[in-house]
């Protein structure tokens, strides 16, 4: 069985989220090997594709999942970057689709991922984690560092920093809780078991993609007066998250680093401070995909890797092109047009 840190060691999660603690980044600390292309056969090389939030509780998600082509390659990689489905059967249903169609399937946790509102078993929101962990273990899914032809794989787990909806549907035992960064701390805290793996892959490996379910930076999402959930950017990720990344893909500007997300359900394909890929390429919810470009359908799940290179951009990705030609102004206050008539409309 695969077990989560006790709770004991939360006094060590506070720890290494002190800033005396924090793990040092330094520019061009990060060393790579020379890039060397993977092997091919029948014509194809590694190829890693990425894929968040099928909340496959949705019927039309499920559908879409059993739709995807059984006709795989010996090197197709899958990242699942959470909210997989809230009904623990549905997780394990899902899952399972997806490694009949994937060589390498690797899972990092979402928070629908540990809702328990609806589970006829009662166990709270850590164990119901441990049992996800244990399925994919069983499975042959990959929660773990690994590498595969030359490219290093680092899944890390993650939470954020306030309360919404969470705290009602998950179920959290002793100081653990959605109203203070304990969760956050927690959460991060689960990759240090993993730190001489993943230094062994910053040694050898001359491309890494890491991947989480929430998201690092604020930058990764739309401003406040853009959106109808005005706190959305409040439960979203935390800082401790991209200082994880920091500490794995260092600050000097790379074309070798990659970071894959999910959580907000807004595609996404941006550089940031040096970083050459910060990706986010949903499924979402059947009503987000009819109503706008938010989720995706026949171009999922998005190849973000081939032989060696990183793939194209993510189509379509409405926020982050904004965003390349408009600079972000936290000092302004007017809410968008659209967002406007929906309140004058209340």
């Amino acid at each position: 069985m695969i077990s989560c840190l006790s709770l004991s060691s939360y006094s060590f999660c506070e720890k290494i989220a002190l800033k005396k603690y924090r793990r040092c980044v330094k520019t061009g600390c990060i060393k790579r090997p020379q890039v060397v292309s993977g092997a091919k056969k029948d014509g194809f090389g590694l190829r890693v594709f990425v894929l968040s939030d099928l909340h496959t509780d949705y019927p039309e998600n499920m559908a879409w999942v059993r739709s995807l082509s059984t006709k795989r390659h010996d090197k197709d990689v899958l990242l699942v970057a959470g909210d997989v489905a809230e009904m623990y059967d549905n997780f394990i249903l899902t899952m399972s689709l997806l490694k009949e169609r994937f060589e390498y399937v690797f899972f990092v946790p979402g928070n629908h991922d540990l809702w328990c509102r609806w589970e006829t078993e009662d166990f709270d929101s850590l164990e119901k984690l441990n049992k996800l962990l244990d399925a994919c273990k069983q499975l042959g899914v990959e929660t773990n560092p690994a590498v595969i032809d030359g490219l290093g794989i680092i899944p890390l787990f993650s939470w954020y920093h306030e309360a919404c909806k969470d705290f009602h549907a998950c179920k959290w035992p002793g100081n653990l809780s959605n109203r203070d960064t304990s969760l956050a701390l927690y959460f991060d805290s689960m990759n240090e078991k993993n730190q001489n793996t993943v230094k062994q892959i910053q040694s050898t490996c001359s491309q890494i993609i890491t991947f989480s379910h929430f998201v690092p930076r604020q930058e990764l999402c739309p401003e406040k007066r853009m959106l109808f959930y005005p706190n959305l950017p409040k439960i979203i990720g935390s800082d401790w998250l991209e200082d994880r990344i920091r500490s794995i893909h260092g600050v000097e500007s790379s074309s070798f680093a990659c970071h894959v997300f999910g959580h907000t359900h807004f595609c996404w394909d941006a550089v940031v401070d040096g970083i050459s890929r910060y990706v986010q390429a949903p499924l979402a919810c059947p009503r987000e995909r009819k109503r706008r470009m938010n989720g995706g359908e026949t171009w999922l799940p998005f190849r973000i890797y081939l032989d060696g290179e990183f793939g194209a951009k993510v189509m379509p990705c409405y926020w982050s092109d904004y965003y390349a030609i408009n600079p972000r102004t936290p000092s302004n206050t007017e809410l968008a047009p659209w967002v406007a008539r929906f309140y004058n409309l209340i």
